[in-house]
């Protein structure tokens, strides 16, 4: 089958800056590339380039003849008069199936108000329009930048869905990991300047790259122990770089080079300390809040415990960053009171990127908050230091904030969020813009952070790592309370009705009582209330999955489906036997 797009030999710098040299690939109908890369390595850039958007130093982009292709861009700004109907269809409007679709996909992606101009919509309702545009002229190849960001998570699923099953050629560049464990059939990762092409999804992916880099790493030792060798020699000759040494003095700089390789692949650190949290740390007592008509909260009572990791998940609206600005007082209740414990310090990571003076330099911002950080165990770094941790390199520390890249200014903007130790972090949708390698240090950070968090996030991955407990934001002040993570709580509300949870609405005074028991008299021998409500969420999650499981098994015996499914559903046999294996020793020990 031959390809839709064609990408050949291309270069890119940015100054003195390489991005990458002589990538070739091609996209085929109805394979579905994932886009991999750090920040700043020119994924974005990559994109534009395809997409006629920006020029390349070298090489060429080649499209089928008359292909339709659609493109979402990061970053996307419409004529601020243009209504939202106007700024999703391709054309003028005049075809009407291609209107009603456009409305359509709208609805589908929370627009309800078509008429409504640009330039009063959020920037999450504007990327959502863009999305639309992108996908609504049926097109045969689609790239799409980010395309989960400012998704509720139903509307993500939608959009799996839809990708999953439509045979185009599809160009992604996104975070979201289970998104690219479903949708994707091939990932291209540009490391290096390099791209290394793997046929397979998300899964497969890190399965191959780990074997990769394990023989990266083993060339890089073998480099520098002969590296050693050479530079004793170096040493011991005088006249290296007569003539006849030439060749020898060249292979050393080369060996040095691929030495170096090792040495360079920085990955992030997050070892930063916490400040001591009390016992007490903040009581939601009767708190009720609406905007006009639109309820937010209605007689909410929550007891929150030391150390509990709280994920927040709901449709957009319905409330979840302005319960995270009450939490910080920034917003007060209309009834109602939230007490906050003494001890408590917040440390604020939110989902729109701080406006950094771009005048300022990297440097500066974080001195701005302490010239030493606190590294835990009684240890101190200066501000350069602890941006280094951060992946900024000492000549980066001194460039102007205004040459970052959009994923180098929420790394910065992590780092000021944990420079003054905080011991209560509040983390609104951080996985926007981060990319993957950043991810997975920050979770393994938090999995281990001794103190307090608040994930607000639609990325399902994330809260499955990181929390232990969810408030489901449902609409008109209902908040529901599940004692697990997302991929649980999904589950228990696959059957007929939703298991193991909990309204917390000003009528349910027992949840509140029950917590402020739970920390008052503990008794090792007795399930805690939280433990008995998790029993009976996996007592009716269980029984789910199995019979999920018994499904994808019979589908993958009868061995009828196409290539496409038949990945798909491998793929979901070993996610279901992993969580039920997983669920099933938490409820022995919990029966026990």
């Amino acid at each position: 089958m031959g390809s839709l797009v064609q990408v050949e030999n291309i270069s890119k710098r940015f100054g003195a800056r390489l991005l990458y040299e002589g990538v070739s690939f091609g996209v085929a109908q109805g394979e579905k590339i994932g886009l991999i890369a750090r920040n700043g390595a020119g994924k974005s850039t990559l994109l534009n380039i395809i997409a006629g958007r920006e020029a390349a130093d070298s090489g060429e982009v080649v499209f089928r003849t008359g292909l339709r292709v659609g493109y979402l861009e990061q970053s996307y700004g419409a004529a601020g008069e243009m209504t939202a109907l106007e700024a999703c269809l391709p054309q003028p409007a005049g075809d009407e199936e291609g209107e009603l679709r456009a409305r359509q996909m709208l609805s589908r992606l929370g627009i309800r108000d078509c008429g409504e101009r640009m330039g009063t919509m959020s920037g999450g309702q504007q990327k959502r329009v863009a999305l639309a545009r992108a996908l609504v002229g049926e097109p045969e190849f689609v790239m799409l930048d980010e395309p989960t960001n400012h998704l509720d998570l139903g509307m993500i699923e939608w959009l799996e869905e839809r990708l999953g099953r439509a045979s185009i050629g599809l160009l992604v560049v996104s975070h979201d990991r289970y998104f690219l464990d479903r949708v994707c059939n091939v990932i291209i990762e540009i490391d290096g300047g390099k791209i290394f092409t793997y046929r397979g999804n998300y899964s497969y992916f890190l399965e191959k790259r780990a074997e990769r880099t394990e023989a990266d790493r083993a060339a890089a030792e073998r480099a520098a122990g002969l590296m050693r060798k050479e530079l004793e020699w170096m040493r011991r000759q005088p006249q290296a770089r007569a003539t006849k040494a030439k060749s020898r003095v060249d292979a050393f700089y080369e060996l040095e080079k691929r030495a170096a390789a090792k040495r360079e692949d920085g990955s992030l650190r997050l070892d930063v300390g916490a400040a001591y949290i009390g016992s007490k740390i903040f009581e939601a007592e009767d708190v009720s809040k609406s905007f006009g008509d639109v309820k937010i909260l209605e007689g909410f009572n929550y007891v929150f415990a030391r150390y509990e990791k709280l994920g927040i998940v709901g449709a957009n609206g319905t409330g979840k960053t302005t319960f995270v600005r009450m939490l910080l007082g920034e917003e007060m209740p209309d009834s109602g009171r939230i007490v906050v414990g003494e001890t408590v310090k917040f440390g604020y990571y939110h989902q729109v990127a701080p406006e950094f003076d771009p005048g300022m330099k990297v440097i500066d911002v974080v001195r701005q908050i302490a010239e030493q950080i606190d590294a835990g165990d009684g240890r101190r770094v200066s501000a350069s230091a602890f941006l280094s941790r951060f992946l900024f390199a000492p000549e980066r520390q001194h460039d102007f904030v205004a040459k970052l890249s959009g994923g180098e200014r929420r790394r910065l903007a992590l780092c000021t969020a944990l420079a003054s130790s905080p011991n209560f972090l509040i983390l609104d949708e951080p996985t926007n813009d981060l990319d993957i390698a950043t991810l997975n240090v920050l979770e393994d950070y938090l999995c281990g952070f001794r103190g307090c968090v608040v994930v607000v996030s639609h990325d399902r991955y994330f809260l499955d790592r990181i929390v232990d407990h969810i408030l489901v934001f449902e609409g008109g002040g209902s908040v529901r309370d599940f004692p697990g993570n997302y991929s649980q709580y999904r589950l228990s509300t696959a059957g007929a009705g939703i298991s193991g949870e909990k309204s917390l609405k000003s009528n349910d005074k027992s949840t509140k009582s029950t917590y402020k028991s739970q920390k008052s008299t503990e008794n090792p021998r007795r399930l805690s209330y939280r433990e008995q409500r998790e029993l009976e969420s996996l007592e009716a999650g269980i029984p789910l999955l199995e019979a999920e499981l018994s499904a994808v098994e019979q589908s993958l015996a009868a061995a009828t489906l196409p290539a496409d499914e038949l990945t798909r559903l491998s793929v979901r046999h070993g996610e279901l036997s992993a969580l039920l294996d997983a669920q099933t020793e938490r409820w022995l020990l919990l029966s026990e």
